[in-house]
């Protein structure tokens, strides 16, 4: 039976335009845009009136962690759960990640993470983190790419005894990576250093929440960030950061991007309004459910963000949704160490950067659009099916009340974690309803979200371009001088 859906009045918002168009989707693909839409309509298609508002690609969050079993608990929201709340607040597609556990098969790993997301209510797919090196990861990235449409590989720069990359195997992957078409993403702290900082920073009786920026100041992350586009230039494949929180490492992309390497920046939707502040807070909860990695920075590093997304130097932006409640950060009273790094944010995260990028001037609506969701579709090899409004692409889309308000707080949010990053902010400019695959799933408050409707999103490997382009760069290089 053919479902369709009509949406009238609105203003189309992609990355590139925005116009005033019709919108028509049936059997969950955008079958028309503009006049046609409502000559086309089959008989007994749903109308929704978008009259005063805009009509954007649904929200892509690149960056998510749902059901992750980290330092000792596993995060509150699952995949329906953490998607549900995605979708409340104009998200439909999420890239989460499978963290295999060293020495463990990837595949194995891979299998585990499919399993648990089939109760997804959004779209969803996943990087897949290197954690280890052998003959069998090499093979694995093969069976990933080519069977299972993972285009893309997480590299732990963090996280000591634990999940940490050495450079060996940081190498080993980048270049495989390159082989095989796919984009290698790295988390850029230097591990070695955290852990001699935190243990000094105990050391001196500083164990609560305050300790955890002090061990990781921004240096560590610019050294990281510096570290992996050396590699990555060396070998000629491109790379992605991601949560770029500071100015070294938003510097060190901007540097890298100047001489012409393919380098591309994620920020987190807290980097950008959330300072570090919030660990000095007196109540241990309070600052503690603030504990992620990178932390929270001093302000100055926000307008730097700002200034990256605006001029293009940075690209995407993301979460890093990974929510644990007050009793599993209690974990870490006693030493700030132990805290569960994670924070929230995936239903928020459209509606704070439009009312701090859009309502300020500093971001256009297409630009917005281009953050939220074509720039990651774009990264991530499945535009125009996701991040597009045009014909033959996912009925995917957002209807945008630029005049609608909303005070963020933990008592009305949909994620299951007990406390919001954002609690007391207000925003102008909110989603009154959410799409997806065609089927409206979030209306004015209203979350019709459906455990399993979401589906696993393959995302191709890039082309032999892909490696060419590398190549070429390679030979443009200048040659030494013999002296």
């Amino acid at each position: 039976m053919t479902t369709s859906l009509l949406i009238r009045g609105g203003t189309v918002v992609n990355a590139d335009r925005e116009f005033k168009a019709d919108v028509l989707c049936v059997d969950g693909r955008i079958a028309a845009v503009g006049d046609s839409a409502a000559q086309n309509a089959p008989a007994g298609t749903q109308t929704l009136d978008a009259s005063g508002q805009y009509i954007l690609p649904g929200g892509i969050d690149p960056h998510t962690h749902m059901q992750l079993p980290f330092m000792g608990t596993v995060t509150a929201d699952d995949f329906f759960t953490g998607t549900a709340a995605g979708l409340a607040g104009g998200t439909t597609s999420i890239i989460d990640f499978v963290i295999p556990n060293p020495q463990q098969p990837l595949m194995e790993a891979y299998r585990a993470w499919r399993s648990w997301a089939e109760k997804s209510a959004a779209d969803y797919g996943f990087h897949v983190a290197i954690t280890w090196w052998s003959e069998s990861v090499h093979r694995d990235m093969e069976t990933l790419v080519k069977a299972e449409g993972v285009n893309s590989f997480k590299h732990f720069m963090a996280y000591k005894n634990a999940i940490m990359c050495d450079d060996e195997t940081l190498v080993n992957s980048f270049k495989r990576a390159l082989e095989l078409g796919a984009m290698p993403t790295v988390h850029a702290e230097n591990g070695e250093l955290v852990y001699l900082l935190q243990a000094e920073v105990l050391k001196i009786g500083i164990t609560g929440p305050e300790g955890h920026p002090l061990s990781r100041p921004p240096m560590v992350e610019g050294e990281a960030a510096n570290r992996a586009i050396a590699i990555a230039d060396v070998l000629g494949v491109p790379v992605y950061i991601v949560h770029v929180s500071c100015i070294e490492s938003a510097e060190a992309i901007a540097r890298a991007r100047a001489r012409g390497q393919r380098v591309y920046g994620e920020v987190l939707a807290g980097h950008l309004l959330i300072d570090d502040s919030v660990y000095r807070h007196p109540d241990f909860a309070h600052a503690a459910a603030y504990v992620m990695s990178p932390p929270f920075r001093p302000k100055i590093h926000q307008e730097a963000l700002w200034r990256g997304l605006q001029s293009g130097q940075l690209h995407t932006t993301a979460t890093d949704h990974c929510t644990f409640c007050a009793g599993q950060k209690a974990a870490g009273k006693d030493d700030f160490s132990k805290i569960p790094n994670g924070c929230g944010g995936i239903e928020e995260r459209m509606a704070v950067i439009w009312d701090a990028g859009v309502n300020t001037g500093r971001l256009t609506p297409s630009e917005f659009v281009a953050i939220t969701s074509a720039n990651a579709a774009k990264l991530f090899n499945i535009y125009p099916q996701k991040g597009s409004i045009s014909v033959g692409a996912d009925a995917d889309l957002v209807l945008w009340d630029p005049q609608g308000t909303k005070t963020i707080s933990a008592k009305t949010q949909h994620s299951k974690v007990d406390f919001n990053i954002f609690e007391g902010r207000k925003v102008r400019g909110i989603p009154s309803h959410t799409v997806s695959q065609g089927g409206v799933v979030y209306a004015n408050g209203n979350l019709m979200a459906e455990s399993g409707k979401g589906r696993y999103i393959k995302r191709p490997a890039f082309g032999a371009n892909f490696q060419a382009a590398a190549l070429r760069a390679k030979e443009l290089e200048p040659t030494a001088v013999k002296r």
